[in-house]
């Protein structure tokens, strides 16, 4: 029989701790195998094995050869060591021995992961990416074990008997987690109650079980029972109020002994204080591991880094420790580093960042106009010798012209003695000058004019030659004229553009490619019109009839307007603003509308082009004799406003060009587009200012009349078959009203159908004029008809114009009431609607038959049913009557936006002009000039967005308890305003042009991405000017990508958002609430979430995901000691670490909804 043996000497050490160690579980090569080993009181027969010995040879076949000597060094010591009493402590200052027992004790910490894992998952999943990784980061204690060395020998290898289980740390954790503001307060358990309290449960101490017990640190149901041999906390440990374990503090704690502090009577660096009544207790250890507000104390100082729990060392020079440091990090260059200090100065960085970006910006705005400018007067200097050219050549044509006639005649009277016999005869073959076709009409005008003979002609060049004499001046300048190879050149252009169809303009679209060439065709076509001009004004009647009849004159097609009985009623009013007009206007005329104020002029043009809201429409309008909607031809349709509404921060030149590509058909070439953007600009007379700024408010442009002719002319480059001009001479001089009724007359001559309100025009500009419309007021027609009738018309009324008196004036005059008709006429201005009624035998409205009973010539021809013109006779309304009326008037005039925005009408225009994909590439070359040229604007909001970083970086400093909360929440405030008022501008400056411009059938599609895809621009750079202030000033622990990205994305939903405000609101209801909303939305934001309902209008709130999206990104980077920090502050906010993705894209989309909601809005309530 064995006998219990008693270890004395040192050589039995080993056995002894193995004796000691049985109860350990034993991780081997990573696996999670623990085999609890019998206890050293277990009773087994000497060197019998335990019942379950069958299943252990099975499961050792399985294992490793080093486990299995590990098992059968355990079974040995456990059979022959049972019992064992180790006499001496000295076995644990074998150093052999104590660092395997502390790799043993290390392993059991190290292993806490895996047993705490399905609950970090379930309760702390919102605030642990990966708990793994998070857990070994804050208890990673391999590099420097000897806090646990000491341990060992303080306890006296009963270490594994403190350590707290899975139980305890779950209860200590959840507690955190539930508690309200005190750290120090944990729920009663099974140890510490008010039944049971040992000193173990004072802060700062631990106990042991009981020596007859077993711990199984992997036990997360039952909390062990652990009250005998209670003494202080080990150093690098902690041991919390009313728990009889120890935990180990996390890295980048510093937990060292407490040492009482006899005159507070606080055990420091600690805040617990002794408990009364016992003499005998001492300080301790650490007593809390919880968010830095509450165990601020245990954290590793800003300035100094702590490489194991028990060591603190000062940062040194050139690095930075920030608190719960590790280690020391090494300053980047150009920063400011002093030793003991806990962030490093990276303002240099931020001022290089500005300074690059300034100079980027600069270089990217000046070098783009300046290769704008360039462009645009190399450009005018090669149009300029283009048209020097062409009109060198055209001139050298004429006298070519000119001198061959007159030496045509002269040899026509020197011959005429001598061949006087001879028939006059003319050969179209032969009267041919620089091989240029004659038509007939020219023969005709050739010949009645300058009746000569073929042989005439043939021997004019001979007959110097005959008389011996050398060749004349003249004759001279024509043979220097035709050997002349760039005149050749021109003439032979000029030859080449006369075909007119499709195969030719696709050749030579192909042939012309540069501006020269282009611009060559153009002027060379502009120098033929003009002498084809000059030769029209010499034109007999069959020349007239022959010109007319060319197919090259009339390519336009012909729309004509006629309308019977059209009267406009407003529904909220009952009131007729327009009554009972009945007329044609006439492609190929000019007609003017002329009435005094109130007439319904305005609205007698709004009415043919189909821009009536709030009226109810009677009669007829008829296009072609057809009942089509005006709309299905607005591709060959203009209407010029009242209004300048042009773009004044571009050149007339530039805003000719842009019309002309978006609105004339997209498969004209390209040299005919110029052409007639060259045609408009020369019979404008803009050739001067042609290069110049149209001009804004702010900035001086042209002219007035400048600017008014280039408002007819985005109209005219579209080559429409019917204008619509509103008071288009008001404000003109009489040269520049002449200068514009001269253009629209070349157009009237191409078919097109031209009706114009008119204001006082002079004598000359009236007889311009084909068709007048007088209107009096009510909207009643008093004449309609041709202009060299109207004053026949009122003569035969009895109404004589004065001498020296305009005769337009005196209509005026008349139809205003302050002139009397002259003689004995007797009829009142009143009386004149009736007259032309009668004249016209249209039906009279009943209540102006009693005026047309008077005349003789009155017959009731079916007369109109209009009882209540005036809206005077309904019946009296209560106000909540007439109050509904007024809303239910306002909604039906929203419904015939909405249904004029949606509704589309058959295109029957037959001009196919540019996709949207073409459109979007024209809006988008426009929407850069115009940046571009607001490179003064862009710099102040740059400039604004820097001060605002600089301010609040300085300002508000990264906090570490809430991750920079504070900061991030006045960023996201600022920088939401900022850019909603820069954004606004996009919009609320050019809603003038839009309503212009979608009503000409432009996409509003490409208007509204060309806008945004240019404010991308601005979206990426901002939030670099931004950071570069704010985040080198505060220098948050998250990366400068991850704010950038989120700012990003905050700017892009922002702009949306002021999108929509600029559409929906006028621009000073619209800055408000861009002010206002970014304040509001983060104060709900930022509220507690007591309820359900505040938590849902939060998630509406843009604020709150870029908020959380600033704070997840920071609160990423603190580890070790900061993990509870984390939990706590994330478990407050509401916030998940996982959401950042969610966040981001939560941003996005809300961007897109926004953009998605100002573009219905655009096309909506907008539309005029």
């Amino acid at each position: 029989m064995l006998h219990k043996p008693t270890l004395v000497d040192t050589s039995g050490s080993g056995l002894c701790l193995l004796a000691k160690l049985s109860r350990f579980r034993i991780l081997v090569m990573g696996l999670n195998l623990t085999w609890l080993l019998p206890s050293s009181h277990s009773l087994f027969n000497a060197l019998s094995l335990p019942p379950s010995i069958s299943h252990f040879r099975k499961t050792t076949k399985m294992m490793s050869n080093e486990l299995l000597v590990l098992l059968c060094l355990h079974l040995v010591a456990s059979v022959l060591f049972r019992g064992v009493q180790c006499q001496q402590v000295s076995d644990f200052d074998n150093p052999v021995v104590r660092t395997r027992v502390t790799q043993l004790v290390y392993a059991q910490i190290s292993n806490m992961t895996s047993l705490l894992n399905r609950e970090i998952k379930t309760h702390s999943s919102f605030c642990v990416i990966d708990p793994d990784a998070d857990w070994n980061t804050a208890f990673n204690f391999s590099s420097d074990l000897d806090f646990v060395s000491s341990c060992i020998l303080k306890t006296k290898g009963d270490i594994t008997q403190r350590l707290c289980t899975a139980a305890e740390i779950k209860f200590y954790l959840s507690s955190l987690l539930e508690r309200s503001r005190s750290a120090n307060y944990l729920k009663p358990n099974k140890n510490c109650n008010l039944n049971s309290w040992v000193s173990g449960c004072e802060p700062g101490w631990a106990c042991s079980v009981h020596t007859s017990q077993q711990v199984d640190l992997r036990n997360s149901q039952e909390i062990p029972a652990r009250t005998t041999n209670c003494q202080a906390c080990c150093e690098g440990f902690f041991c919390p109020h009313r728990i009889t374990c120890m935990i180990p503090c996390p890295l980048g704690s510093y937990c060292p002994l407490a040492t009482l502090n006899n005159t507070t009577g606080v055990c420091e660096p600690y805040l617990y204080q002794l408990p009364p009544m016992q003499p005998n207790h001492t300080c301790g250890g650490a007593n809390i591991w919880a968010d830095v507000s509450s165990s601020s104390e245990i954290f590793c100082s800003a300035g100094s880094y702590c490489s194991t729990t028990t060591k603190r060392i000062p940062c040194s020079s050139g690095h930075y420790c920030r608190m719960g440091s590790t280690s020391e990090n090494r300053c980047f260059k150009l920063s400011s580093c002093d030793s003991n200090i806990a962030t490093q100065n990276m303002q240099a960085y931020g001022i290089m960042l500005i300074v690059a970006l300034s100079t980027l910006l600069l270089i990217i705005y000046s070098c783009s106009d300046q290769v704008l400018t360039t462009r645009e007067r190399r450009m005018a200097k090669s149009r300029e010798a283009v048209a020097r050219s062409v009109r060198t050549t055209a001139n050298a044509c004429q006298r070519w012209k000119d001198a061959a006639k007159k030496g045509a005649s002269g040899l026509q009277a020197q011959l005429s003695q001598t061949f006087s016999r001879k028939k006059d005869f003319v050969d179209p073959e032969e009267i041919n000058i620089l091989n240029q076709p004659t038509t007939e009409t020219d023969i005709e005008l050739f010949s009645h004019s300058h009746p000569i003979t073929s042989i005439m002609v043939s021997s004019s060049s001979a007959v110097p030659k005959e008389k011996g004499k050398e060749p004349s001046d003249l004759m001279q300048m024509i043979h220097e004229t035709e050997n002349d190879p760039n005149i050749r050149n021109n003439v032979h252009v000029e030859i080449e553009t006369r075909d007119k169809n499709v195969t030719a303009r696709v050749s030579k679209e192909k042939q012309l490619h540069t501006h020269s060439q282009i611009f060559k065709y153009a002027y060379a076509q502009l120098e033929k019109e003009k002498a084809q001009q000059e030769e029209n004004k010499n034109l007999t009647f069959s020349g007239v009839i022959s010109m007319a009849t060319k197919s090259e004159q009339r390519k336009r097609p012909l729309i004509e307007i006629s309308f019977k009985d059209l009267t406009l009623t407003l529904k909220a009013h009952n009131k007729h603003i327009l009554r009972c007009v009945t007329g044609k206007l006439k492609p190929g005329h000019i007609t003017a509308v002329m009435g005094p104020s109130g007439a319904g002029k305005t609205t007698f043009l709004s009415a043919i082009a189909g821009k009536t809201f709030g009226c109810k429409v009677t009669g007829s309008i008829f296009i072609n004799g057809k009942h089509k909607s005006i709309h299905s031809y607005k591709k060959i349709i203009c209407f010029v406003p009242q209004d300048d509404i042009v773009h004044g921060n571009l050149t007339v030149e530039e805003n000719f060009r842009f019309s002309a590509l978006c609105r004339l058909p997209a498969d004209l070439p390209k040299p005919d587009k110029v052409l007639i953007v060259e045609r408009v600009i020369e019979f404008l007379g803009l050739q001067s200012v042609r290069n110049s700024l149209v001009g804004t408010v702010e900035k001086r442009g042209i002219s007035g009349g400048q600017r008014k002719r280039v408002n007819v002319g985005l109209e005219m480059v579209m080559e429409p078959s019917l204008m619509i001009l509103d008071e288009r001479t008001s404000g003109l001089d009489s040269a520049s009203s002449q200068l514009l009724l001269r253009a629209l007359r070349r157009e009237a001559l191409e078919g097109v159908n031209i009706c114009m309100v008119v204001h006082q025009p002079s004598y000359a500009l009236f007889k311009m004029f084909d068709d007048l419309i007088l209107l009096a007021k009510g909207g009643l027609t008093v004449y309609h008809g041709s202009v060299k009738k109207v004053e026949e018309y009122f003569a035969d009324l009895g109404i004589n114009i004065p001498k020296r008196i305009n005769p337009p004036d005196y209509f005026i005059d008349i139809l205003e009431g302050i002139a009397v008709p002259s003689g004995s006429s007797g009829v009142s201005y009143k009386e004149l609607p009736v007259r032309w009624m009668l004249h016209n035998g249209y039906p009279v409205p009943l209540d102006l038959q009693q005026n047309a009973a008077q005349f003789d010539t009155y017959v009731n021809v079916n007369p109109t049913k209009e009882t209540d013109p005036d809206g005077s006779g309904h019946e009296e309304r209560s106000f909540a009557g007439e109050l509904w009326q007024d809303v239910r008037n306002v909604m039906e005039l929203k419904g015939e936006k909405i249904r004029l925005s949606f509704l589309k009408s058959k295109d029957l225009s037959d001009r196919k002009t540019p996709g949207i994909f073409k459109q979007y590439k024209y809006f988008l070359i426009r929407v850069g000039k115009q940046r571009l040229r607001e490179a003064k604007i862009q710099a102040i909001d740059y400039l604004i967005l820097l001060l605002a970083g600089a301010c609040l970086g300085s300002l508000t400093k990264a906090n570490d308890q809430n991750f920079g909360a504070a900061g991030y929440t006045y960023t996201v405030i600022a920088v939401s305003l900022l850019c909603k008022i820069a954004a606004l501008r996009s919009f609320s400056l050019d809603k003038l042009h839009y309503w212009r411009e979608s009503d000409s059938g432009m996409s509003s599609l490409a208007y509204f991405l060309s806008k945004d895809t240019i404010d991308h621009f601005n979206t990426v750079i901002r939030p670099l000017v931004y950071l570069s202030m704010f985040y080198f000033f505060t220098y948050p622990r998250s990366t400068f990508a991850d704010n950038y990205i989120v700012l990003l994305c905050l700017v892009y939903c922002v702009t949306g958002i002021a999108y929509a405000l600029a559409i929906f609101f006028e621009p000073g209801a619209a800055q408000l609430c861009s002010v206002l909303l970014p304040v509001v939305l983060t104060l709900i934001a930022t509220q507690p979430k007591d309820s359900k309902f505040l938590k849902d209008i939060a998630n509406l709130c843009y604020s709150r995901w870029a908020l959380e999206a600033f704070i997840i990104a920071n609160a990423e980077r603190y580890h070790g000691v900061w993990l509870l920090t984390r939990c706590g502050s994330l478990l407050k906010s509401g916030y998940n670490l996982h959401d950042w993705g969610l966040c981001i894209s939560i941003l996005i989309l809300m961007g897109v909804i926004a953009r998605a909601v100002a573009f219905f809005c655009m096309l909506t309530f907008l539309k005029k």
